[in-house]
């Protein structure tokens, strides 16, 4: 009888079920099955976050809460509603701009956990050189099509350190490409540390730029980082 339930638990994809059923304690079959369904469920669901923060592939941060106090955050949008993701569900953008080191990352890798964690919104994180360079690769061994698609799945896509790295004319075209393709159909949040106008620098041809910008700025929030580097401040309290 052993075998055949774990046999039927397997054919069903019952796996917390097929491994656990035994170890369950409950006072009417009511309750042993209501425990069994719960815990499956909850596996499935731990599973299921797990593979999205595999497939992220987010940066790891520390555990120090998030400081506010030095960011603008423009009207229309709050605390609450950037770390709750609500900005996804309307399909609009975030743009961190401010120096290095002041918490742009962290608080798109926040965001991100926080989506992950509570509706199983499929992210993933590159800086723009990384995604620039997988495009061009994608391209040229004839992936490309299928990089697309699986960037299409996305429901937000982070782009960090805009700025640091002048595109090859190549990647800054194809970037655009999947630019064009999240406009009004996903989430984009951009770390950078550039004005809008010195973005010619990274794109490296000003239509180009303007048609990049333009793309980005409609349905967006602008959070501005100000302050010094929590990286530099960090050393001089460890020296």
């Amino acid at each position: 009888m052993k075998e055949q339930i774990e046999a039927h638990a397997k054919r069903l994809k019952l796996s917390w079920i097929r491994e656990h059923y035994h170890e369950i304690k409950a006072e009417n079959n009511y309750d042993y099955l209501l425990q069994l369904f719960e815990r499956e469920v909850e596996n499935r669901e731990e599973r299921k976050v797990n593979l999205l923060l595999k497939q992220a592939q987010l940066p790891k941060t520390g555990d120090q809460p998030f400081q506010w106090e030095h960011i603008q955050i423009p009207q229309g949008i709050d605390r609450d509603k950037i770390l709750q993701g609500e900005f996804i569900h309307e399909k609009e953008n975030l743009i961190l701009y401010g120096g290095v080191g002041t918490g742009k990352t962290y608080l798109a890798t926040l965001i991100s956990l926080n989506a992950i964690h509570r509706y199983g919104t499929k992210v993933k994180f590159f800086t723009l050189a990384s995604l620039a360079n997988k495009l061009i690769e994608a391209n040229q061994n004839g992936s490309l099509p299928r990089l697309i698609k699986q960037l299409e799945r996305l429901d937000l896509l982070i782009l960090d350190e805009l700025g640091y790295i002048p595109l090859h004319k190549e990647g800054a075209e194809l970037l655009f490409q999947v630019i064009s393709m999240c406009y009004e159909n996903k989430s984009l949040v951009i770390t950078t540390n550039l004005q809008f106008g010195q973005w010619n620098h990274v794109f490296g041809d000003p239509i180009l730029t303007e048609a990049v910008i333009d793309r980005l700025i409609h349905h967006s929030h602008l959070l501005l980082f100000n302050g010094e580097s929590f990286r530099y401040k960090e050393s001089l309290i460890q020296q």
